[in-house]
């Protein structure tokens, strides 16, 4: 069933179903079987838990005035070119795509699907940004098991490598990232135990006050990314991740941290897999952007025992290229260079201080993680990013 909507529709009934879970995932409550409110001068608000298939209208205006949630069996449309708002109220203003849903926002480059901020003068954490949930393997849980998000405690993760949660591509995501307390935040974008048979491409997040893209296990591929003026890590990846990263451009702005943050397992779970397994993505033709080396840190950390294969890389302005920490036993990052599954292939350092920081406790030598050392070109954002993209 799909739900059509128009202006002047008003809310015509509530439905509060609790859903006992039978793990230790939290209830999820059905607020709103589908309905939408409309405001003067009929723009059509957007929250609750959908039952049904949401489609939007291009000739209709939407404002998501809390959590936006899709249950499982239903699909979230969004035409090419619509520029959907959300309250600046923080971190309970979201939209979540939970296990067994599906979104199909799907822009194009000269009509881009925009997420952004109703505030007059937007800023990074206005709102809470979009959240992915899917059925692909994680390491923070054995077997069948489902672990919870950090915000709308959502089920997430399985055994299901091919989960398709549907397709985003051509959307760019505005002043998200708010903080609900200290450990739980909002992304611009957060895979949260996502398939690779999801589609992510041409996909930007913009003036985000935690992570740009972060991914929580799964084995979901991203290609065409772009993170500018992310406050926190503009790429974060934890809990098993597997994917591959294609065509990514990092560009911080006066406040940010790392361009890469790489976990192997979340530390405050633990890696919970048996057989043990840590993150182990791709990433290919990557440009990171900082403002100095006398400024910022560190372009990519790697720790808690991630493997990563960088192939065609380009590093620019930080006091370090690569800083790997972690140690002997729990947290091997540095083992995944003794044993070739960390690698970093044609690398390009412009005004970076130290290329290699080495505190894993396993001793390797800069030429055991890097090859074509000056032979990086990075991605071709200039090309790519032409015409849907900001502040580059």
């Amino acid at each position: 069933m799909k739900n059509y909507f128009a202006l002047g529709l008003a809310i015509v009934g509530l439905l509060s179903i609790s859903s006992c879970a039978s793990d230790d995932t939290a209830d999820i409550n059905i607020v709103n079987n589908g309905g939408g409110a409309t405001t003067t001068p009929g723009t059509i608000l957007l929250s609750g838990t959908y039952t049904d298939d949401l489609d939007l209208d291009a000739n209709n205006t939407y404002k998501i005035n809390g959590s936006l949630i899709m249950a499982s069996g239903t699909t979230l449309r969004i035409p090419a070119g619509m520029t959907i708002e959300a309250l600046a109220s923080g971190s309970d203003v979201y939209v979540a795509i939970s296990q067994g849903a599906t979104i199909e926002a799907i822009g194009t480059a000269s009509e881009p699907i925009i997420f952004t901020s109703d505030a007059s003068a937007p800023t990074a954490g206005d709102w809470g940004g979009l959240i992915i949930l899917g059925s692909a393997p994680i390491n923070s849980v054995a077997g069948n098991a489902t672990a919870t998000s950090e915000i709308a405690s959502l089920p997430y993760g399985g055994t299901d490598a091919t989960d398709n949660s549907g397709t985003i591509r051509y959307v760019r995501i505005q002043y998200s990232g708010g903080s609900a307390d200290g450990q739980s935040e909002n992304n611009g974008i957060s895979f949260y135990g996502v398939g690779n048979g999801t589609t992510v491409e041409y996909v930007q997040v913009y003036e985000g006050k935690d992570d740009g893209f972060e991914f929580f296990g799964g084995t979901v591929n991203a290609d065409y990314i772009s993170v500018v003026n992310a406050e926190d890590d503009s790429i974060d990846w934890t809990e098993g991740y597997t994917g591959t990263i294609t065509n990514a451009y990092v560009k911080h702005g006066p406040s940010h941290d790392k361009g890469i943050e790489a976990d192997g397992f979340n530390t405050d779970i633990g890696n919970n897999s048996n057989p043990i397994y840590f993150s182990s993505p791709t990433v290919n033709n990557l440009t990171i952007i900082g403002l100095g080396s006398a400024t910022s840190s560190e372009a990519i950390r790697l720790r808690a025992g991630t493997r990563v294969i960088f192939n065609n890389v380009a590093i620019q302005g930080y006091a370090e290229g690569f800083d790997l920490d972690g140690n002997d036993t729990d947290s091997p990052t540095g083992a995944g260079v003794t044993n070739n599954e960390t690698q970093v292939n044609d690398v390009l350092f412009t005004d970076i201080i130290t290329k290699v920081k080495n505190d894993t406790g396993v001793v390797f030598t800069e030429a055991d993680l890097i090859s074509g050392d000056g032979n990086g070109t990075g991605t071709d954002y200039a090309t790519w990013g032409a015409g849907w993209t900001v502040g580059n």
